[in-house]
């Protein structure tokens, strides 16, 4: 098995992608709108990975995490709201605002798991501020850290509740960024003790089964590489600080935060400590060219990977009933 996680070019497998896929054994696949068309396509497109694998714990993942951010939409798939509605919501009513974040996370859950799909890169646990990129901003739960974590909690067992494993992100910290990573490498010059507030929603969800990297400098850590490059930031702050013992991917190693070829991003990031490379784009040579350049998963990464997949239970809940329970608790807020 690779360490990589690749994506699909569209909503089936192509003979190139099958043949590819059979003989690098990536750890998992990642889905985005362009391989998603309707209920009965995508059950099938996630069976045929699982069939092509093998392995019935397959990691399949999407970002499915409301409002903007949302790769099954309607009218196939229902919208579901972003961080900011249940934070406006926390504001009046903490309790009332953990509960629907939980029913939304198993509804979520439910509805991913009805297609196959057995992982969400959610939730997002990054301490927004007034300067934060919006990016980020519109998707967050937050400013405060505790009230990031009480809500990242919900999620992440509701999420499991659902069926489905959830993914926190992007660590170390992605609220104090100014610019997006998808375009440019941001640097953040914040000291040791004032990033603290931005581990700690990541340090009280210490025990999440994947998390996500951020492609960010923190100059208090490691002035010359991202977060996703520095064996500094990997096993100083995240394993060792936030206590991070789950199975840690990079954010898209495509993102333009990070230079160099695919090849070379992706080799750096494992040799840093990333457990598996995340590579969302389909391109048959790009892909071709990690898998040549990548080892074997190593065991420890592996026996993060099968722990996380084991971490989601059945598929428990109504789903009508969740939604009804979240929008009647969202609907406090006016």
């Amino acid at each position: 098995m690779k360490p990589v996680i690749f994506g699909l070019s569209g909503p089936s497998l192509t003979v190139d992608e099958r043949a590819f896929f059979a003989e690098a054994r990536p750890a998992g696949y990642i889905l985005f709108k362009r391989n998603c068309v309707d209920r009965q396509q995508l059950r099938a497109l996630t069976d045929e990975l699982r069939d092509l694998e093998g392995r019935g714990d397959l990691a399949i993942l999407v970002d499915q995490e409301g409002g903007r951010v949302a790769r099954l939409g309607p009218p196939e798939w229902p919208a579901f709201p972003a961080g900011p509605d249940f934070n406006r919501l926390y504001e009046i009513a903490p309790m009332s605002a953990i509960e629907a974040a939980r029913a939304n996370a198993v509804a979520l859950g439910l509805m991913l798991n009805e297609v196959g799909i057995t992982v969400d890169c959610h939730p997002i646990l990054d301490v927004i501020r007034p300067e934060t990129t919006e990016a980020i901003a519109i998707r967050a739960f937050g400013s405060e850290p505790m009230r990031v974590a009480a809500m990242g909690r919900a999620t992440l067992e509701g999420l499991a509740t659902g069926g489905v494993v959830g993914v926190v992100k992007h660590m170390p910290g992605h609220g104090r960024a100014l610019v997006d990573s998808h375009h440019l490498l941001p640097t953040v010059t914040a000291s040791d003790s004032e990033l603290e507030d931005d581990l700690a929603p990541f340090r009280a969800l210490a025990h999440a089964p994947m998390g996500m990297t951020s492609h960010i400098v923190f100059e208090a850590w490691d002035r010359e590489r991202p977060a996703t490059m520095s064996p500094i930031v990997i096993e100083e702050v995240i394993r060792r600080r936030i206590g991070f013992d789950g199975l840690l991917m990079t954010d898209d190693i495509d993102m333009k935060a990070l230079s160099g070829t695919p090849a070379d991003k992706a080799a750096d990031a494992v040799a840093a400590g990333c457990d598996v490379v995340l590579d969302c784009w389909a391109r048959m040579d790009e892909m071709v060219a990690i898998a040549d350049r990548l080892p074997e998963i190593a065991p420890r990464a592996r026996e993060r990977l099968d722990r996380a997949m084991a971490s989601a239970g059945p598929a428990e809940g109504d789903f009508a009933a969740l939604i009804a329970k979240r929008d009647a608790l969202l609907a406090l807020e006016g």
